[in-house]
């Protein structure tokens, strides 16, 4: 008898049964036809030196480490960003970005029991829209462009169902005498209006700012009493009978006794341009 490998001894000798070589069965033959031996796994090449190994035509360098974690994806990332590539002015519209102390829980309709969009509100935001995409792909066994098509339409009618339940609400409380504040856009445009308005007098205000800037200004105001220049004659005569000038009278004159009776003085009138002289 040749020499077989251990799990194919069962087979041989039925063979050998068959062909009326062993007349006898063995006792082992049964036990080992009802619980056979397990194959053997398969044979690993030879290792090979690198003597004999065919060297490749260009060395590869090995590619350093890179400490770079790898690019977390979610497959509603790119749904989001379809929806608002189609629905850009969604975007636009006012939202909150304040987190609260504890994370919402989860709105009981999920998985199966979400079948559509207005189970979760007659207004729908575009997260909600993004959800229910995605739940009718993973949950439902639909593509996800039918899936989001799907989503997208129900979406696109609750929205517009909610703008024009809106609108005609507004148009019947203006025809019941319903008065609305005015929104951010009228408030602005009553903002500009006031703007536009201090341009007529900017002329003006332009000529004030400039003479509260010159400490020392030749503008004549027009309270005072015209008054002819001598061309220095006045000035000269006066010097002459030896008459001191007085620029500053308030510094100079004694201040006028009133009587206690009196609780209002009068105002006392200063001369910063001309010459006084003493009586």
């Amino acid at each position: 008898m040749v020499r077989r490998i251990a799990s194919q001894v069962h087979q041989q000798v039925s063979r050998l049964m068959r062909g009326n070589v062993i007349k006898e069965e063995p006792r082992w033959y049964k036990a080992v036809l009802e619980h056979p031996p397990l194959p053997l796994p398969p044979k690993a090449p030879p290792s090979r030196t690198a003597y004999d190994v065919k060297q490749p035509k260009t060395q590869q360098k090995p590619r350093p480490y890179d400490p770079k974690p790898l690019a977390i994806y979610y497959l509603e990332d790119d749904i989001r960003r379809q929806f608002f590539r189609d629905h850009p002015f969604e975007a636009f519209r006012p939202t909150t970005l304040t987190e609260g102390a504890t994370i919402a829980a989860a709105h009981p309709i999920q998985g199966k029991e979400w079948t559509r969009l207005r189970q979760r509100g007659r207004k729908p935001s575009p997260e909600d829209a993004v959800q229910f995409a995605l739940n009718l792909h993973q949950h439902h066994g639909l593509s996800l462009s039918y899936a989001y098509a799907r989503a997208v339409a129900q979406f696109r009618a609750l929205r517009s169902e909610h703008h024009i339940a809106t609108t005609m609400a507004a148009t019947e409380a203006d025809c019941l005498g319903g008065v609305f504040q005015n929104s951010e856009t009228a408030h602005a445009f009553e903002k500009e209006i006031k703007s536009l308005g201090t341009w007529e007098r900017q002329a003006e205000l332009d000529e004030g700012a400039i003479a509260a800037r010159k400490r020392w200004r030749s503008i004549v105001q027009g309270n005072q009493e015209p008054r002819e220049w001598s061309k220095g004659q006045e000035y000269v005569r006066l010097w002459k009978e030896g008459i001191k000038p007085q620029y500053l009278p308030a510094l100079t004159e004694p201040l006028e006794t009133t009587p206690a009776s009196q609780s209002v003085q009068p105002p006392i009138k200063v001369d910063y341009v001309g010459v006084h002289a003493p009586a």
